[in-house]
């Protein structure tokens, strides 16, 4: 039995308000809030960045785990926003956690699938038998350009899962992934926000791609949609998820534990992770979780997670998501939400 043996996420107290940034650029507030299904959004402090983030996440997973953090073999973290261009953000969290120096280290970058491009990646060397414990982190700061549509969801938060064989909390059963060249979404180098083709993120990307994916997953196992209890997918905002949910088959009730994008904001590579996160805080033994995020560039990555008994013992160790998402929150009004992301740069 392979798949994940510890899981954490964290997200930061600050938030904001669809409203107040509706206000700033003169905007109706109600009317965002009905397009996209979006209430109010995570905000990074000013100490906090994708490599903070992951480490509180993997701290998290670790004490869920229970193990010795030496025993893992790879540390691969997936964000949009790496603080450095050059220098990986994994080496900064291995001399955090005690792993290593024995452990194989990277960086990845898929739009917002990195995330679950990491777990991937990590669940594959341990099914291969080359370590005993691998970590996949999705995170990210996300950003999005002062009056874009995109400044509404572009959160913080991020998630954290060490993959083993020994007691394990969700069996990985079957995976997919489905990738082409669709560029709706890009930032290049030296540019802090990126750009967008606008509804073209919809479909031909996010919807073809989460579909192939899917349905090839389903196809796959032969199991039918009905027969999960559970199901998420990226989140860039609230009303896609439940679209292409509908069109693979899944009910509205199969997409509540997971569906957190309302208050949440979009994490991107920290979405679909997070939202996986929020479900395994509640699953029982025996429950399925189908799981398909989404990149843009493009591509969609899919799980079907079966929940052990051992989840009883270890989902008390660490904090959940939604205590994480409703407690203790600080809101910041536009002002301190521009200084807090950088969007007014004072003198240094």
């Amino acid at each position: 039995m392979f798949g994940i043996v510890g899981y954490g996420s964290y997200l930061p107290r600050y938030r904001i308000k669809v409203e107040d940034i509706a206000h700033q650029w003169g905007t109706e507030p109600e009317a965002i809030k009905r397009g996209l299904l979006l209430y109010e959004k995570t905000v990074p402090g000013l100490d906090e960045d994708t490599i903070t983030i992951s480490v509180e996440a993997a701290k998290n997973a670790l004490r869920r785990a229970g193990i010795d953090p030496q025993e893992i073999g790879a540390v691969y973290i997936g964000s949009e926003s790496h603080p450095y261009a050059v220098k990986p953000s994994g080496t900064i969290l291995i001399d955090a956690l005690g792993i290593g120096p024995e452990v194989h280290v990277a960086s990845y970058e898929f739009a917002c699938k990195a995330g679950t491009e990491a777990m991937y990646v990590a669940y594959s060397h341990v099914k291969a038998g080359e370590m005993k414990y691998a970590l996949g982190i999705g995170a990210d700061t996300s950003q999005g350009a002062p009056g874009d549509a995109l400044e509404y969801s572009a959160s913080a938060g991020g998630s954290a899962f060490i993959m083993g064989s020994e007691n394990v909390v969700a069996e990985i059963l079957f995976t997919s992934s489905y990738t082409s060249d669709t560029p709706d979404f890009w930032r290049r180098e030296h540019q802090f926000y990126p750009r967008h083709a606008a509804r073209f993120t919809g479909e031909p990307a996010y919807f073809k791609h989460i579909f192939n994916a899917g349905k090839n997953l389903l196809d796959k196992s032969g199991i039918s949609p009905k027969d999960f209890k559970y199901a998420v997918f990226h989140m860039p905002n609230g009303k896609f998820p439940q679209e292409i949910g509908k069109k693979l088959g899944f009910t509205k009730e199969q997409l509540e534990a997971g569906w957190i994008v309302p208050w949440m904001g979009n994490t991107y590579s920290g979405s679909s992770p997070t939202g996986l996160s929020a479900i395994l805080d509640e699953a029982k033994a025996g429950d399925l979780i189908f799981m398909v995020s989404f990149g843009s560039g493009a591509g969609s990555d899919g799980f079907i997670f079966r929940v052990t008994e051992h989840i009883d013992k270890v989902r008390d160790l660490a904090p959940r998501v939604k205590d994480m998402l409703h407690n203790d929150k600080i809101y910041l009004d536009y002002g301190k939400y521009a200084k807090f992301r950088r969007k007014i740069i004072l003198n240094e």
